[in-house]
């Protein structure tokens, strides 16, 4: 039976889709991206923010059709929107057959034989059980890894513990749990194994890793033991909160040649007063010190963050005082999301919300600062040369796209390449940057790069 699998949202929700699409292949069940092939359809769900929430409900409402007409047999709703509208889901869209809670993904398989054979119901546990997957090995297939296979996503932890005013997540991601170390490694070293050469960790905080498990922050010694992997070249570093970051950390990332200098630390904002209403844990005082010190450390680390506007409260100063900090602080990458008020979260009730002009225009004003630094600093770029890894051609021209250390995939810019030669995906050469297009570097290649 062909399987239809839509995974939306995060890459955090990724990693949960490819475990369960590796779970219905070992089942026997095939997969499909055509829908007019399909048999059955999973939509994995997302609902951290209104478009997201958005995207998944649209997503289900043309599934259900297919569903509603007999063109599938079985439609199932799993993840985080699944988790948290359970009962909404079922009555307004009673083609949904089944739900399976973010808790619950391991028992995909269960689920849909179920649905198939007519006893659909649904999958719910308490949000703070881990999913079991089995364990990893090197010859593993538990995993369908759809990112191209040449780099993946190693989630080290599940849930959080921050309780931000904004966030829903602890609420249907459960508490802070880290995954063991022994089984990470054993999963990158499967990774690896089938062609990955860049391991890119994630979590709601990755920073975090191990407090709960071995009654310490272990992500540098969990790096310590990713880098020992044979045939792994790159290890990147996501979402780690300012606040975390600790000196042995930073000695990890500089001892390290296999970890990207690069951190991805999503600061929020910079007010003291909004960051207070955000339930943050720095202020911009100990913002500055952090990011200096990193520079400082480490004196060619990537930088990126990701900013909320027109929370609620925002001053036309608090903005501005804002805009003074990005412009300051010349991150390397930067994101903006408006201020999304969730239900059940304390800053959906606080006084003085926001109207959402108000929030893309201050929006605007960022990306447009940002925009100006982000060229800047593409243009600094040329006349030097980057160790990149090739991810793709562009169809019709003899031209190469690629990623440097400073590019995590889908959120950063990319390295264009043209030449004559031949040049696989995954591949790594060294480039001279020749010129810069937006937020896009050029090059030629210099040569191969061999360990």
């Amino acid at each position: 039976m062909k399987i239809l699998f839509i995974s939306l949202g995060c890459d955090k929700n990724l990693v949960d889709s490819e475990m369960m699409l590796g779970m219905l292949v070992q089942r026997g069940y095939a997969i499909t991206d055509d829908e007019t092939e399909a048999e059955a359809v999973v939509v994995n769900t997302c609902c951290f923010i209104n478009d997201a929430k958005q995207e998944s409900i649209n997503t289900l409402l043309e599934m259900a059709e297919l569903r509603r007409t007999g063109a599938v047999k079985a439609l199932i709703a799993a993840g985080c929107l699944a988790q948290r509208y359970r009962e909404e889901i079922q009555k307004e869209i009673p083609e949904v057959d089944a739900i399976v809670g973010t808790s619950a993904t391991d028992q995909i398989v269960e689920a849909l034989d179920e649905t198939l054979s007519g006893q659909a119901h649904n999958y719910i546990e308490d949000i703070n059980r881990s999913p079991v997957f089995g364990s990893p090995t090197v010859d593993n297939k538990n995993r369908i890894v759809t990112t191209g296979g040449h780099y993946a996503y190693l989630k080290i932890a599940e849930g959080c513990d921050k309780h931000c005013s904004y966030c829903i997540i602890p609420k249907v991601r459960g508490n802070y749990r880290s995954v063991s170390m022994e089984r990470l490694v054993n999963e990158a070293e499967s990774l690896v194994a089938h062609g990955a050469k860049e391991i890119i960790l994630v979590a709601q905080e990755t920073t975090l890793y191990g407090v709960d498990l071995y009654g310490k922050k272990c992500l540098p010694e969990l790096l310590h033991k990713l880098c020992a992997i044979q045939g792994l070249y790159w290890v990147r570093i996501l979402y780690c909160y300012p606040e975390e970051i600790t000196d042995d950390l930073i000695k990890a990332i500089l001892s390290e040649d296999k970890v990207c200098n690069y951190l991805d630390i999503p600061i929020q904002h910079a007010s003291d007063k909004i960051l207070r209403r955000m339930g943050r844990r720095t202020d911009r005082h100990e913002l500055v010190e952090i990011i200096t010190k990193l520079r400082t450390e480490i004196p060619d680390i990537c930088l990126r963050t990701t900013l909320i506007t027109g929370f609620p409260g925002e001053t036309q100063e608090d903005h501005e005082f804002l805009l003074d900090f990005v412009d300051e602080m010349e991150f390397d990458r930067l994101g903006v999301f408006t201020y999304s008020p969730e239900e059940d979260t304390p800053a959906a009730l606080f006084e003085n919300q926001i109207d959402e002009s108000v929030k893309l225009d201050r929006q605007a004003d960022i990306m447009e600062l940002q925009q100006e630094i982000a060229f800047e600093k593409a243009q600094s770029t040329v006349g030097s040369t980057l160790l990149v890894m090739v991810e793709g051609m562009v169809p019709d021209e003899h031209v190469y796209v690629a990623r440097s250390y400073k590019d995590a995939p889908n959120v950063d810019g990319f390295v264009f390449i043209q030449t004559g030669r031949e040049l696989m995906t995954g591949d790594f050469v060294r480039v001279r940057i020749t010129g810069s297009y937006e937020y896009d570097l050029i090059g030629e290649i210099e040569d191969e790069f061999t360990e």
